[in-house]
């Protein structure tokens, strides 16, 4: 049997969010348990994208091994281009989140 995969899909400002530390903490949790972990950004949930961002938790999902993808639409509604993401943030979009939520095994987790 197959290990199930996790995908977190975040749409909230972490800055503003009283629960911000949720998917940080679970996807790293899981992540250290080797479970396969992405975290997709979307909507609000981009703002923590930025290279230097006070107070962001991506670093630390990067370095625990989280994909961390980030929603190329949201970035630029945002006026966040490209070159603005910090270390361990890939711009991604849509088709690839479904991509990732039709896989068997999958377990989603919307926030």
């Amino acid at each position: 049997m197959s290990q199930s995969q996790y995908v977190f899909i975040e749409t909230r400002d972490p800055f503003e969010s009283a629960g911000a530390g949720f998917v940080a903490d679970t996807a790293t949790a899981l992540r250290e348990r080797g479970r396969p972990v992405t975290v997709f950004l979307v909507q609000n949930g981009v703002l923590a994208t930025r290279a230097g961002a006070r107070g962001s938790q991506i670093g630390r999902m990067a370095e625990a091994g989280v994909t961390v993808l980030a929603d190329e639409f949201s970035l630029r509604e945002r006026g966040i281009e490209p070159g603005d993401l910090g270390g361990g943030v890939r711009q991604s979009s849509v088709d690839a989140l479904v991509d990732l939520l039709i896989v068997p095994g999958t377990k989603a987790v919307w926030h």
